[in-house]
């Protein structure tokens, strides 16, 4: 661990968090004692966000300090200016060059080097859309422990996937993971129609087979802790805070309002809110506010402070032509808040307003649920192409077309009229989902899954390993034990003594391979498999296919 600045770092509830990523997984990395691996150096809003990669069991985070030179390129370029947009399908919002590019493949083989210090992990799970290629990086290494990724974010169509420079390259290498995991059906069928559109590839029972081996694919929603999530609202603030939180609610006191609390990202569709409450103004004077928290997200990034321009000047608008000296439209802010300031929060608003273009989950729809008072619920309005529309119905939640404002506005209004017992009976429902599933039932799942990459092979079952057995590295030990049994195989029974030393040699090259095999992935290798055997493997030599 000597190459890493590491640092204990409990979860913080009171720490303000910029995105539901590191709130959702700084709990999980708590509890199961994982290291979290990731940059302490990438800030586009002035808040640490960890790009985390987590080798499970061992109870600590480790920060690292990435090569300045190829920082902007990787961070700015590739994963945020070229990769977030069109993994979100707003191709429109793209640019980057193959420097960028180069810059990416490089980060992503400087954290493998920092990974190697931690190769005995029991397993590596990375996250998220910046690491794409890393499991790749970790195998060129020969780190053979298991190797999963998850993406936090959406995968797009074929056709979008094309407007990714090195799209190829990137998804092969995403092709050496053991384990890949999306939030969605919908992320996990377009993933599945990319392989098929760009190298011909099916599935059979969720894995895709290469020249590599064995990729298993699988949805993984990601949840919430809901009870210590409804804990916060308990919590302590900080003073300065507290203040914050309670100046906010006294602007709104004694009118309904609606909240909403993205990342200022040109992806939460947060300009199109906005529209929504202007036209719903029109119709229904002074019927509700909206607080709009939005911290600021990548502001050295050109599209960013554009669309924050474009925000601002619409709250503006709907502010002058709405507002009067005693109502205000719109609250707004860019200050970043605790999961326990949130909670309070989510919990006076009667509207929760969650209307991402796109997004891999958005954890912002779960916690407005699991904020609110039973006996007196708001209601969630909600895009129909977050994944949390995945998860809850429309007898559930409020679907909308995110891209539509009259559809939002019509939404917000029927959720700021709802009669209390349909409220109470959708709020139920989501509720009994997320209580249902947690984020540590995510974990467990995935991880559960990721173990099963784990192969240990029966003494008896030598040959059969020949499918789904290992990697490269384990070929020269498989080489000679067929070689070892070939010798056998080869003497006369009647020699007695000399078969007894030949079996000997053929035991003692099992073993070794056998050890090996303990600890390494589900590889597949076509090795021409025999069936007899001796003490339950084969009396024939292994087919050239080991070759």
């Amino acid at each position: 661990m000597s190459s890493f600045r590491t640092a204990l770092e409990p979860f913080d509830p009171n720490k303000p968090q910029t995105g539901g990523l590191a709130a959702a997984l700084e709990p999980v990395v708590e509890r199961s004692g994982a290291i979290w691996i990731g940059s302490s150096e990438i800030r586009g809003d002035g808040i640490e966000r960890p790009l985390p990669l987590v080798p499970t069991g061992a109870g600590h985070v480790a920060k690292l300090d990435l090569p300045a030179a190829d920082r902007p390129g990787y961070y700015r370029g590739y994963s945020n200016s070229t990769l977030w947009p069109a993994l979100h399908s707003l191709p429109e919002r793209m640019s980057g060059s193959e420097e960028d590019y180069d810059s990416y493949r490089r980060i992503n083989d400087f954290i493998a080097r920092a990974a190697f210090d931690v190769r005995d992990s029991d397993a590596f799970w990375v996250h998220d859309y910046h690491l794409l290629p890393l499991g790749a990086e970790l195998k060129d290494l020969g780190i053979e422990r298991p190797t999963g990724f998850f993406l936090h974010t959406p995968w797009p169509t074929p056709d979008m996937i094309e407007c990714i420079p090195n799209h190829r390259d990137l998804m092969k290498s995403m092709l050496e993971y053991d384990l890949l995991g999306f939030q969605t059906n919908w992320d996990l069928n377009n993933f599945l129609a990319c392989l098929r559109t760009h190298f011909g590839l099916e599935s059979k029972d969720g894995v895709v087979t290469t020249e590599r081996g064995q990729t298993r694919l699988q949805k993984f929603p990601i949840g919430i802790d809901a009870e210590r999530f409804a804990a916060y609202l308990a919590a302590d603030l900080s003073p300065a805070e507290q203040e914050e939180v309670s100046s906010l609610l006294q602007e709104v006191q004694g009118a309904k309002f609606a909240i909403g609390v993205d990342r200022l990202d040109y992806t939460k569709g947060i300009d199109r809110r906005v529209e929504a409450l202007n036209e719903l103004l029109k119709k229904e004077p002074q019927s509700i506010s909206l607080v709009q928290i939005a911290p600021f997200s990548r502001a050295d990034v050109d599209e960013y402070q554009n669309y924050k321009e474009d925000v601002e000047n619409a709250i503006n608008h709907v502010n002058d032509d709405h507002g009067t000296d005693e109502w205000k439209p719109i609250h707004y802010t860019n200050e970043s808040f605790s999961q326990a300031a949130l909670a309070r929060l989510y919990r006076e608003a009667h509207v929760g307003v969650v209307t991402p273009l796109r997004d891999g989950m958005n954890l912002v729809a779960k916690e407005y649920v699991a904020a609110q008072d039973p006996k007196n619920p708001g209601v969630l309005v909600l895009s129909k192409f977050a994944g949390a529309a995945e998860d809850f119905n429309e007898d559930e939640a409020l679907l909308v077309d995110p891209n539509d404002p009259k559809e939002i506005a019509d939404a917000i209004s029927r959720a700021a009229n709802m009669p209390l017992e349909e409220r109470i009976e959708r709020w139920r429902s989501m509720m009994d989902k997320i209580e249902s599933y947690t984020i540590h039932d995510w974990s467990a799942d995935y991880v559960r899954e990721l173990d099963k990459s784990r192969v240990t092979v029966p003494a008896d079952q030598c040959l059969i390993l020949g499918r789904g057995w290992t990697n490269v590295a384990q070929m020269p030990l498989y080489r000679n034990h067929a070689g070892a049994l070939a010798t056998y195989n080869e003497i006369d029974s009647a020699d007695v003594a000399l078969k007894e030393v030949a079996r000997a040699d053929e035991k003692k090259a099992y073993e070794a391979l056998e050890a090996r095999l303990m600890h390494t992935q589900g590889r597949l290798w076509d090795l021409g498999i025999a069936t007899a055997s001796l003490s339950g493997r084969s009396e024939e030599e292994p087919g050239a296919g080991a070759d």
